[in-house]
């Protein structure tokens, strides 16, 4: 298919909202209407060329048939091939007989018309790049659009120029009875995500040009569709709050509420788009969802609250700051530091989580060892109190390192979120207390079996000096790591 756009029609290398509010496109509806010379012809007569697009293009049905009767009539055998030869030839903008009665919505033409064509010949582009439906979507010409569907169903997957559909010729013309006929032909929501070079497909637009009874059909027809965004990373919403429609906002949000969490490719939300093109009615309207977050900030480290204050002074300006302020808004540089203190505080859970792993393996080594170790013979150790209490601390102490080391293999895997890794580290680190206090309490009971009443002194002096330690080493712990949840409850406070 032919997708190169005229000379005419090629519009400056502006963004799509300037060029739909100055008209700086060319589409269609701009081309000057159509009687001039048939191209250069072979097997048909120019002048009768000339009589059968006159007649497309003033609806002349008549006229039409009897210039197919008066071909019949002279009984050649190249008859029929001369009839199709007649319909495929086109003027000098490369329009048939059949686009431009298509683009008169001349549809008692067109179905005549369709009698001596082919599929290929429906197909054919103009110079411009656009098909019959293309012509007949754009101009809003129902019944043209349904005859041409019936003849070739097909047609509705066709794009011209710009990767633009019919539907989206549609759309632009906020022609909605087309667009409805449309999509109750449309079968496959891929249809309805087919976008333009841009990355916009028929829901931006419909958004942008603040069109509620179309947002409605489409996302009646494909709800995800409002998840979609442009190569500016902008979804429909995005562009919606650029207007003033709050049914257009509302319909959105409750297709996929989602919507208010995604940020362009500047990472800007839609609240900061509604901030900075001063719509304080639209960014009311944002901050009743629970789903808005007011201290996003965008690429430059910017929340909806900062652009407010770089706006010039006005009253939409002045309520905008008053609603951001009274829904907790704050500048991004009181939230920087809080962040960086965030990811900080993230860093070193993780670090410590390895610290505690590397911790537990050695624990449960010493114990699994402490176990086949144990002095004297089964018959003298069996009755005594020590290797009782060896063996009971031991097993608590190894099982607890064993544990540790299951938690940490799972949250190893990287799928955790950063809340999680600091619940588990809360219950990892109560479990390695645990252990290290009874791998402590295993090694006092085994200086009592090796060295028991031959060396109380020694014995003692190990149990006490040992336990002070431990004892401790376990309180410093308790203490940093009080601390250390305490700021992070405060941390939470602030973004709260």
């Amino acid at each position: 298919m032919q997708a190169s756009v005229s000379k005419n029609m090629a519009a400056p290398p502006q963004s799509e909202e300037r060029d739909l509010e100055n008209g700086s496109i060319r589409l269609p509806s701009d081309l000057p209407d159509s009687t001039q010379q048939p191209a250069e012809v072979s097997a048909v007569d120019a002048e009768i060329c000339r009589k059968l697009h006159f007649a497309a293009e003033i609806g002349d049905v008549e006229l039409v048939r009897r210039i197919f009767r008066d071909i019949d009539e002279k009984g050649s055998d190249d008859s029929k091939l001369k009839a199709s030869s007649l319909v495929s030839e086109v003027n000098e903008l490369g329009e048939s007989a059949l686009f431009l009665a298509a683009k008169k919505g001349k549809a008692e033409v067109v179905k005549e018309l369709l009698k001596h064509s082919n599929s290929e010949e429906v197909r054919r582009s103009s110079k411009d790049g656009f098909n019959p439906l293309h012509i007949a979507a754009f101009q809003g010409h129902a019944d043209v659009v349904q005859t041409l569907l019936d003849y070739e169903p097909e047609l509705i997957k066709e794009a011209g120029p710009s990767n633009t559909t019919p539907l989206v010729f549609a759309v632009l013309r906020g022609h909605a009875t087309v667009v409805n006929q449309l999509l109750s032909q449309t079968d496959s929501p891929s249809l309805l995500s087919v976008s333009k070079s841009n990355g916009r497909n028929a829901l931006h637009l419909a958004a942008r040009l603040q069109n509620v009874d179309m947002v409605k059909a489409l996302l009646e027809k494909e709800p995800q569709l409002a998840r979609s965004t442009d190569q500016k990373g902008q979804n429909a919403l995005h562009l919606a709050v650029k207007g003033i429609s709050h049914e257009i906002v509302r319909l959105l949000v409750k297709a996929e509420p989602v919507v208010l969490a995604q940020q362009d490719s500047r990472g800007n939300t839609v609240l900061h788009i509604a901030t900075k093109k001063q719509k304080d009615a639209i960014v009311q309207e944002l901050l009743l969802y629970p789903e808005t977050n007011v201290n996003v900030l965008n690429k430059d480290q910017k929340t909806a609250l900062d652009i407010a204050e770089e706006l010039p002074y006005s009253r939409e300006s002045m309520k905008i700051k008053a609603h951001l302020s009274r829904n907790g808004a704050v500048r991004g540089n009181d939230l920087l530091p809080v962040k960086e203190l965030k990811r900080n505080l993230q860093g070193g859970l993780i670090h410590n989580a390895n610290s505690v792993n590397e911790a537990a393996v050695l624990i449960a080594q010493i114990a699994f060892a402490a176990i086949f170790t144990i002095p004297g013979s089964p018959v003298e150790t069996s009755h005594n109190i020590s290797v009782q209490v060896l063996v009971i601390f031991n097993s608590i102490a190894f099982f607890a390192s064993l544990a540790v080391v299951v938690i940490q293999t799972i949250l190893g895997r990287g799928e955790a979120e950063a809340e999680v890794i600091a619940v588990m580290a809360e219950v990892t680190n109560k479990l390695i207390w645990l252990a290290s206090a009874c791998i402590s309490v295993v090694f006092m009971a085994t200086i009592t079996i090796v060295v028991g009443r031959r060396c109380q002194w020694a014995t003692i002096l190990i149990m006490v000096v040992g336990g002070a330690l431990i004892a401790g080493s376990l309180g410093i712990k308790t203490y940093y790591e009080v601390r250390r949840l305490r700021k992070i409850e405060l941390i939470k406070k602030k973004e709260t």
